[in-house]
């Protein structure tokens, strides 16, 4: 968040509230032409929405590439929230600016309206691997990289 599109894209994440569409996929696009991205990138909680994954596509197809895999992390919501609430009690002073529980609320809200319809979306395509993120870390550790052929 050291440029100014990253400090308007943290604002608005701390509210709770997604990040625009070509705000995000403009600073994916400059991202993944710089060199140490070469042999692969993952992208974490991007994108969130059927319309971001779209514009990602399109602008991944312009560059003459798509996206290997989609690797979606199942956790029931309590556990989410719980492991959010336990985040932020163990990271005293440290703790993110949206993990309090009107915007987890929020968060949770968005997830199942916005980013939910996703898993139908890269199914679709091909490109879904679903892991148990109810496992333990280790577990989930080796789900992903199988997943990733790795």
């Amino acid at each position: 968040a050291g440029t100014e599109v990253g400090k308007v894209a943290e604002g608005i994440m701390a509210r709770g509230e997604l990040v625009p569409n070509e705000v995000v996929v403009g600073i994916i696009s400059d991202r993944i032409e710089q060199p140490d991205v070469a042999k692969g990138y993952i992208l974490d909680g991007f994108p969130r929405n059927v319309a971001q994954a779209e514009a990602l596509d399109e602008m991944l197809k312009g560059k003459g590439t798509e996206l290997d895999a989609v690797v979606e992390l199942a956790v029931d919501d309590s556990i989410l929230l719980n492991r959010i609430e336990t985040r932020a009690s163990e990271t005293a002073g440290g703790a993110r600016a949206d993990d309090n529980a009107e915007a987890l609320a929020k968060r949770l809200t968005v997830y199942h309206e916005q980013t939910a319809p996703l898993i139908a979306y890269y199914k679709g395509k091909g490109k879904l691997k679903t892991v148990d993120g109810m496992k333990d870390m280790d577990e989930v550790t080796r789900q992903i990289e199988a997943a990733l052929g790795l």
